[in-house]
């Protein structure tokens, strides 16, 4: 079922959760244990990210270098077909520009549409780490937008080969990313919300929102979104804070402002077991208040970890 049936068809706030791939070598029990104890909050969807190729340098004999292609954590699409066939729940691929041709994310699309996977979330993907741009492929797709064109167009029956003849209409339910506190490559916010405006139009059919700990960064985010015309459904991201750590990770690299009664409270914790409290304590305010605002989904950030966002969930649905 598509992300926009269920919301549709929901009378209340529906429970979903995204999850990492395991790191290569691994097995997918990792991500089964991970799951398992959340089913009982019957997750409407489950996200399952996807990365990028990336290279390391690795020295030769000779002192030259050799540029060594790895990739951390493949599985994306096989996941989300083991995931469907084990617990009978929808899944939301995501797909990425950096390191793929438009080919190779026609394949995909292609794969996902023959297992019956009818939604995915289409986002441009970081940086390789040691680049200060984001680099297309030659031959891919360059900012989220054309990755989304891509995917509307493969509902219309158009492939990259465009002398293919009477061509199956794929028919993905394609969701987009949101910054309530806006993307940290866009000048202003108008500027952000001006290109969300256009993955609207170019035929986004759902947003979900970056991780925010201020909930009216959120309310204001909507109601901006609305000034804008943008009236797609508009589902919040939440991740907990767990470590003290975060306190400075998390806005570097996902430029976000953490408020300041959460960090004095995390400051104060001996140890990131008393933060873990203080932030699942945190989220299921955010998370009360949100599904009393009657937002459509609750959208959690587990990192593969259930324990967090079992206790989270055991209070709020």
């Amino acid at each position: 079922m598509k992300v926009t049936e269920h919301i549709k068809n929901a009378k209340e706030t529906l429970f979903s959760i995204e999850i990492l791939p395991p790191l290569k070598g691994k097995d997918i029990n990792s991500i089964y244990n991970g799951i398992s104890p959340l089913m009982e909050f019957k997750p409407a969807f489950i996200d399952v990210t996807y990365h990028r190729e990336e290279f390391v340098l690795r020295k030769r004999k000779d002192g030259g270098f050799d540029r060594v292609y790895t990739r951390k954590r493949p599985g994306t699409v096989a996941i989300c077909a083991a995931l469907m066939n084990k617990f009978h729940v929808d899944t939301v691929p995501h797909l990425i520009c950096g390191g793929f041709s438009k080919e190779e994310t026609e394949n995909a699309l292609i794969d996902l549409h023959f297992l019956g996977i009818d939604n995915v979330l289409v986002l441009r993907g970081d940086n390789i780490k040691n680049e200060s741009n984001f680099v297309p492929e030659p031959d891919g797709n360059k900012n989220s937008i054309e990755l989304l064109q891509q995917v509307v167009d493969m509902n219309n029956g158009r492939y990259v080969d465009l002398e293919l003849e009477n061509a199956s209409n794929s028919n993905f339910c394609i969701g987009v990313s949101g910054y309530p506190e806006k993307h940290f490559e866009a000048p202003n916010m108008q500027s952000d919300l001006r290109w969300l405006k256009q993955k609207a139009d170019a035929g986004a059919e759902y947003i979900v929102t970056q991780m925010f700990f201020n909930n009216q960064m959120f309310f204001d985010f909507t109601e901006s979104c609305k000034k804008m015309d943008i009236h797609i459904p508009i589902i919040p991201g939440i991740k907990p804070l767990t470590t003290k750590k975060q306190l400075t990770v998390l806005p570097k690299i996902f430029n976000i402002d953490i408020p300041e009664d959460l960090v004095h409270a995390v400051e104060n914790c001996k140890d990131d077991k008393a933060v873990k409290q203080v932030g699942i304590e945190w989220a299921i305010q955010q998370s009360k208040e949100l599904k009393a605002a009657k937002v459509p989904v609750l959208h959690y950030y587990t990192m593969g970890v259930s324990e967090v966002t079992k206790a989270i969930a055991s209070q709020v649905f």
